[in-house]
């Protein structure tokens, strides 16, 4: 058999495994040295290779696990006539097919364009994707008979529907600020753009956050650790802790980057929303950036590193020596029990 394209013999042998009751996966790709065009590619079962268990005595295994399942194509293309030939089939496997439940397989399970309708309407009405998920099995007469499941229709609505309005979100977090502004005259709230008109770094802090920060805004935990969000944003927060022990927020921001520029204005905003009080002591983790920033925008705080972050290395950096585990539980005694610095220094 011959294709006008690669993608045509894939979508081929994908069809016909959907049919037989098997997934489909690309081995092995070979590609021209000069051109760097592909000239031939491996197609084959998604069960090829082998798989084995690191948990013994395994009662039910992984339907998609490899188990040296030989079925496969070998597609070249024929550079006379410039298509793609199918030089070698492999049609027998190593394992079961279940044709009747294939479009369950990751690979076959599909939307129709009346089912992501009917998601993106649900999800503009405001309702939840299981919600949307119930109706739709409902509508089919079954979930055999829907083709996906509802973690299809939870992927569908974060990659297509809240991606679409991805370069409207500035606006949209800006207007939200805005109406959280305008609730609250105490709520404050600054926004940096870079040169696209892209949001850089946001901070924000609300009314109860500032009132806190009068009474216990003495000594500040700043924390940029957070994951990433979708948009390669890191989180970062100031936290104090009240008269009763308990960590309150002081202020919130999303950071583009961690460098020395992005910690001054935020470092700068913080400052003017707390009016224009630095506190007395600020701890942080060992970013480089976050030194300078502070030594410029709050002179006079004392900068202490976090001990939480410092002792976590302590395993790591004396692993190599012998009688390391003596060594941790004796600095973790100086550490911990020392009561003045006088104390720490001759231990």
């Amino acid at each position: 058999m011959t294709f006008h394209t690669l993608e045509d013999a894939f979508a081929f042998y994908k069809e016909y495994a959907k049919r037989v009751g098997f997934s489909t996966k690309i081995r092995n790709t070979n590609r021209c040295k000069e051109t760097k065009e592909i000239k031939n590619q491996l197609i084959t079962c998604n069960r090829e290779g082998k798989w084995t268990s690191e948990i013994p005595c395994v009662e039910k295994t992984n339907p998609m696990c490899g188990v040296n399942c030989p079925a496969r194509i070998y597609v070249h293309i024929v550079k006379k006539t410039l298509r793609w030939c199918i030089l070698k089939v492999v049609l027998n496997h190593s394992h079961p097919c279940c044709p009747d439940e294939s479009q369950m397989l990751p690979q076959h399970r599909e939307l129709s364009m009346q089912v992501c309708r009917t998601i993106e309407i649900n999800e503009e009405a405001g309702i939840k994707p299981n919600q949307t998920y119930k109706a739709l099995v409902a509508a089919s007469g079954g979930h055999n008979e829907l083709g996906f499941i509802e973690k299809d229709v939870r992927n569908f609505i974060t990659r297509d529907i809240r991606n679409v309005s991805e370069d409207q979100d500035a606006n949209e977090l800006g207007g939200y600020l805005y109406r959280m502004k305008e609730q609250n005259k105490d709520f404050f709230y600054e926004i940096a753009l870079d040169g696209d008109n892209r949001i850089k770094n946001v901070f924000w802090a609300d009314a109860r956050s500032r009132a806190a920060c009068e009474y216990f805004g003495d000594v500040v935990w700043f924390e940029t650790t957070y994951n990433k969000n979708r948009y390669d944003l890191p989180f970062a927060s100031f936290v104090g802790v009240n008269h009763h022990g308990y960590s309150i927020l002081l202020g919130c921001a999303v950071m583009k980057n961690e460098d020395i520029e992005s910690f001054k204005w935020l470092f700068g905003c913080w400052i003017r929303c707390m009016g224009g009080k630095a506190p007395k002591s600020i701890i942080t983790d060992q970013c480089p950036s976050m030194p300078i920033a502070i030594q410029h925008c709050m002179p006079t705080t004392m900068h202490r590193w976090c001990i939480w972050h410092i002792m976590k290395k302590v395993p790591k950096k004396l692993n190599g020596f012998k009688a390391h585990v003596n060594i941790e539980q004796e600095m973790s005694q100086i550490v911990w029990s020392s009561m003045s610095s006088d104390i720490f220094e001759r231990d």
